[in-house]
């Protein structure tokens, strides 16, 4: 249902680098990319992410209670993501573990401030 979200950023070099690195873990690649903006995706036709400077100009702002969740295939790739979030600069919203039954995540925060949680459903 979802088919792309997207934040704001106020360094666009340092998100996309940061983003790369987070989303280079289980496979996305770039898909589009101009001078306000870049977004990933695992493949045409799959949910997106963006990450672009506000179209009005202003500073970008964190929401508070907006999250964006990744779902991943294991409980290896939720560790993974989150270690690549905090080893490049990411803060920790939530350590990887189970939350509840079938349910691994982890929870962080990218250079902008804006929530993330990557995770696995299932045994």
């Amino acid at each position: 249902m979802i088919g792309y979200t997207t934040f704001g950023t106020n360094n666009l070099a340092a998100a996309t680098q940061f983003f790369d690195g987070v989303f280079g873990v289980i496979g996305a690649k770039r898909y589009m990319e101009f001078d306000r903006g870049v977004a990933w995706s695992v493949g045409l036709g799959q949910p997106g992410f963006g990450i672009m400077k506000p179209y009005d100009g202003q500073p970008a702002t964190v929401g508070n209670g907006g999250m964006v969740a990744i779902i991943v295939d294991s409980r290896d790739k939720v560790d993974a993501i989150y270690n690549k979030a905090i080893e490049l600069g990411g803060s920790d919203e939530g350590p990887p573990g189970q939350r509840f039954p079938n349910f691994y995540a982890a929870y962080f925060r990218d250079l902008d401030g804006n929530k993330f949680n990557a995770y696995y459903m299932g045994p």
